[in-house]
This record gives structure tokens, sequence and C-alpha cells, in this order.
């Protein structure tokens, strides 16, 4: 039972960082957050086996972590308020041309980082051809072009 309790107690403080730290830092990865998600695995695995490093304690531990992200899952998709929860609300960036410079803060988004996702979903160049942007809660800006001229 304790290998259990290890389990969704490591599973849930993960959770909870990974939530803290801000949906840019899932959607992006670079070198420096690849060592950091390895640095966590290793620190995690001691927390989580302590002294037990048998196959049967692996595999409870295992099963857990499965369980428990299924049963998320689940409940998210059957309860709007859990959802939120976890995954947040979309945050606007951008609005009818003008950016959101106090959400782009605590979003910790940057004006390169909205170009960079009009250049690759629309090929625009310029802030000014972008009425919205809104960081999802994957991570990803969704960029809403400026309505063309007729």
């Amino acid at each position: 039972m304790e290998t259990v309790l290890r389990a969704l107690a490591i599973y849930f403080a993960l959770l909870a960082l990974t939530r803290i730290s801000g949906r840019r830092t899932l959607s992006q990865i670079t070198v420096f957050d690849f060592v950091l998600v390895l640095l966590i695995a290793e620190t995690s695995q001691n927390a989580l086996v302590g002294d037990d490093g048998s196959i049967t304690n692996a595999l409870v531990l295992v099963a857990t972590l499965v369980i428990t992200d299924v049963f998320l899952s689940y409940a998210k998709s059957h309860a709007h308020w859990i959802a939120l929860i976890i995954d947040g609300t979309p945050t606007v960036l951008m609005r009818h041309g003008i950016l959101e410079t106090a959400a782009m803060l605590r979003a910790r988004v940057s004006v390169e980082d909205i170009l960079q996702s009009a250049r690759t979903q629309h090929g625009l160049m310029r802030l000014e051809e972008i009425s919205y942007a809104v960081l999802e809660t994957s991570g990803n800006i969704s960029i809403v072009p400026q309505p063309k001229e007729q």
C-alpha cells in the first residue's frame, strides 16, 4: 500500500509543478527542458521505489500511475471543473490586433513567439496582420489573421 501512496503523491506533485511551470514549457521543449525532465525522472524514481527495487514494486508503481492517468482523463471528460484545474483555460495574448502585455507576461510568451506561430500557421510576417493570438491549453499559440480587405 505504501508503494501506491508514494506513486500517487509523486504523480500529483509532478502534475502540480508542471501546471505551475506553464503551458509553454510543454509545448516547446528545449535541450535544457529535456535535461530537467531527465533529472526530475531520476529524482522521482528514488522517491517512488524507496528501498524496494523489485519487479513487483515496479509493476505496482507503473500500474498505479497508468490507472491514475486514465482515471484523470475520464474525470476531465465528465467534469468540466476538473479539466479547468488540470489543464487551465486558453489565454488571449492579442485581441483585435492589440497585444495583451499583462497576459503575455503571466504566460511568459514573447512577441517573437507570437510572430513565429503567425509565420508557421499563416505565413504572416507582421503583428499588424494578426487579429487574435491565443495561448491554448496545449501550449500552442493559435493565430487568427486580420480579415482581408475586399
